[in-house]
């Protein structure tokens, strides 16, 4: 298999990320000793490491055990995605959707893959923008298509519950690589999308 799904926790960094949590919380002025507490620096160390399990992955070996020779050289949209990252710089949550096209060029892709591709960059410390750019590339350059279009809508936590505090706003990123700099296939693109 070319790759493997995380579901197992490093005891070692489980250990270490617990007892960090436990002074974090200990220095919040929280009882850490409190029973809806007890297990609190132990579950959290096991969340990080399952929001960011793609530093363990790759998303090149994901895209690359799905590939097919095929004739089609039209557009293939997956669109509305469902994203969920970290912000690196409050460790907040933002989350939304992913909509890619991609034109063959003699290949295509099991259309689960970048689904996947968009999970393996999401769990890392992310910015929306950087987020945007590594999935459009890593599509672009392994699959080698006539064209790639990436386009990211998502709401920030870190400017929701803190800082400017704007429950509604919402971050739109976008890439394109190839045909889709053309603006005729950009317009057709955005269109399919609703955008």
């Amino acid at each position: 298999m070319p790759y493997k799904k995380f579901e197992e926790y490093n005891i070692q960094v489980t250990d270490d990320v617990k007892n960090r949590y436990k002074n974090i919380i200990k220095d919040l002025g929280e009882d850490t000793k409190r029973d809806g507490l007890l297990k609190t620096p132990e579950r959290a160390a096991k969340a990080m490491q399952f929001l960011t399990q793609g530093y363990h992955q790759d998303p090149v070996d994901i895209l690359k055990s799905a590939m097919f020779k095929e004739s089609y050289n039209e557009m293939v949209i997956v669109k509305d995605i469902e994203l969920y990252s970290l912000c690196e710089h409050h460790i907040l949550p933002f989350f939304g959707k992913v909509h890619i096209a991609y034109i063959p060029n003699g290949q295509i892709v099991g259309l689960s893959k970048l689904p996947r591709v968009v999970d393996v960059f999401a769990r890392r410390l992310q910015v929306q923008e950087r987020l945007t750019e590594q999935i459009l590339d890593c599509i672009n350059g392994t699959l080698k298509p006539q064209g790639v279009a990436v386009v990211i809508e998502a709401s920030h936590m870190c400017m929701m519950m803190r800082g400017v505090q704007k429950q509604n706003s919402i971050t739109t990123t976008s890439g394109f690589r190839g045909q889709f700099e053309k603006i005729e296939t950009r317009n057709e693109f955005l269109k399919l999308i609703g955008k």
